[in-house]
């Protein structure tokens, strides 16, 4: 898995700090693709959970059998080695069962956000030439068949939640089982049943595509990186070799799988460390606290929103969190203050990390055991320092190195990083110059090693000619008391050319006016930083992975 780094960089030469011991990077061997590392938990722990999903279990044996017969069905309705597999689920059984399914049929799985519109969908199903289609039988009915009629879909294969489980929680699954009526889909669950076997023929090997993982689309229409086996098998071992997880314990999925964090880090790590996956259906945060009692995780990784979401319960106790092993954050920085006020509220330190989809979830994270720094000039908490055989750089707007320190474009090169985009070639070019990602991520990173984000490149605000970041601001709201969430755009001012703009959602409780928060950062900003506008929201807009949307704050005339 290793590949030649340029040493020549002076980033290569920082002192290594060691995500993992030199007997740990021993055992860093991943398995040739996902459905080895799935098959290898089958024949060390065949009758272990492989999912917990509210009150129903699932063993690797069955999850096995179930999976070798998707796989069958799909093979006999024509899917061929190499198909796409659209599979637009949520945090349930019926996820992993396709995309086992998809992987043993010798297919490419397409994660799809099953909160994506007819349009969004309607995008995928078109740039990724989509063959199957896995859904849930409500969305099928609502709104799905119309757009799949107008794609190359001609599978589909259709789930209701509310199977695998009895329980039934109203607060998540808050519907009635349909009768399943429709003569142009096929029932997952029923195939699964059928007992098929898997092709024999459709084995994967590192280099085969395993997803195309659409970007969020923050910041223009998505693209679909291509993660390969390979990358995803890196990653997912440097969880299970790394993070002091015992072998066989429970992952709760609190990122959505279909986001590259969660397929990685909870569902792919699970299987390579023959755990648990608990899965309950879709971020509610009464329900994860009720999940974190009833299954005892080791493992979780989450958007720092999800951890403020969780503090914030009223029945949230130190016991809930009790049966960690480490906790993660990823998908935005984590803010100081949240990292202190949530280990002093229940104990556990959140470990930072920082990765994207183009490199396959994480390229620099926290190691066990250690905290991270924070950068005494600007209050940011390092996202970490860069994984094995894995080599960041900052550069300037010419492509070359800046000193330890000083800010500039993030670029990633290593194992983990993606080929590039599906069949994007100008944008891969853009992208992965020589095989490196330029992240479009503004960082820094000091002499021993530890990496800083300070934002993203293009929400940079200008005001009087001054540099501002948004996270520079964020982060000092996030230390008054009554902020739950931050967000800071830049706005039109006929003075300074941009100002800046607070939007917050307050605590249970809390209490600040917008004239306060303002006055509050003054005291504790340069003149130019502080927001000369603060505006109070219910909740802030997210995406489906947590990550607040600044573009949908933003003003239309700045956008």
């Amino acid at each position: 898995m290793s590949e030649t780094l340029d040493h020549g960089s002076i980033y290569a030469t920082r002192p290594w700090l060691g995500v993992l011991t030199d007997a740990q990077k021993a055992t860093l061997t991943p398995a040739a693709s996902i459905v080895h590392a799935f098959t290898d938990a089958v024949r060390r722990a065949p009758d272990h959970p492989a999912l917990a999903y509210f009150d129903g279990r699932l063993s690797y044996a069955e999850v096995d059998a179930l999976s070798d017969s998707v796989a069958g069905h799909l093979a006999a309705r024509g899917l061929r080695r190499g198909d796409r597999v659209a599979v637009m689920l949520q945090n349930t059984p019926h996820f992993v069962l396709a995309l086992l399914g998809a992987f043993k049929a010798g297919a490419i799985v397409v994660p799809v956000n099953p909160m994506y519109k007819s349009g969004e969908v309607g995008h995928v199903l078109h740039d990724a030439e989509v063959t199957a289609l896995v859904c849930t039988d409500r969305a099928w009915d609502a709104y799905l068949r119309e757009t799949a009629a107008d794609s190359p879909v001609r599978i589909v294969l259709t789930a209701c939640e509310l199977d695998f489980q009895t329980r039934g929680d109203e607060r998540v699954l808050k519907f009635e089982r349909v009768t399943p009526g429709a003569t142009d889909a096929d029932d997952l669950v029923a195939v699964a049943r059928q007992g098929l076997p898997a092709p024999a023929d459709r084995a994967l090997a590192p280099d085969d595509i395993a997803l195309i993982s659409y970007t969020s689309g923050t910041s223009g229409t998505p693209k679909g990186a291509t993660n390969l086996h390979r990358n995803i098998m890196y990653n997912a071992e440097r969880q299970r070799t790394g993070l002091g997880v015992p072998e066989g314990a429970t992952y709760f999925a609190l990122a959505p799988l279909f986001h590259i964090t969660g397929m990685v880090a909870e569902l792919v790590a699970s299987f390579a460390n023959a755990g648990t996956l608990a899965l309950a259906y879709r971020f509610e945060p009464g329900v994860v606290l009720d999940a974190f009692a009833e299954h005892r995780p080791a493992y979780t990784v989450g958007p720092s929103t999800a951890f403020m979401a969780l503090g914030a319960q009223p029945q949230a106790t130190r016991e809930h969190f009790a049966s960690f092993v480490s906790i993660s954050s990823g998908g935005a920085p984590v803010p100081p203050a949240l990292v202190e006020k949530f280990r002093a509220a229940f104990g556990p330190y959140i470990h930072n990390g920082y990765g994207l989809t183009e490199c396959t979830a994480p390229c620099a994270s926290v190691p066990p055991g250690i905290e991270a720094p924070v950068d005494p000039v600007s209050g940011t908490l390092a996202v970490g320092v860069p994984g094995p055989d894995s080599l960041v750089r900052i550069l300037d707007d010419l492509g070359n190195e800046v000193p330890f320190g000083e800010p500039g474009e993030i670029a990633v090169r290593g194992p983990q990083v993606v080929p590039g985009y599906w069949r994007r070639p100008e944008a891969t070019a853009e992208a992965f110059p020589d095989g490196e990602l330029r992240t479009g991520d503004i960082g820094f990173m000091d002499a021993r090693g530890w990496l800083y984000v300070v934002d993203r490149k293009k929400d940079m605000i200008n005001a009087s000619g001054f540099k501002v970041w948004p996270r520079e601001v964020e982060d000092v709201l996030y230390t008054h008391p009554a902020v739950r969430e931050a967000a800071v755009v830049g706005i039109p001012d006929a003075y300074r050319g941009e100002s800046v703009k607070a939007y917050v959602s307050l605590r249970p409780g809390g209490r600040a006016t917008p004239e306060e928060l303002s006055a509050y950062c003054k005291e504790r900003l340069a003149a130019y930083k502080y927001p000369r506008e603060v505006e109070v929201l219910g909740e802030l807009p997210k995406t489906a992975s947590g990550k607040i949307l600044r573009r949908e704050l933003r003003s239309p005339q700045t956008d």
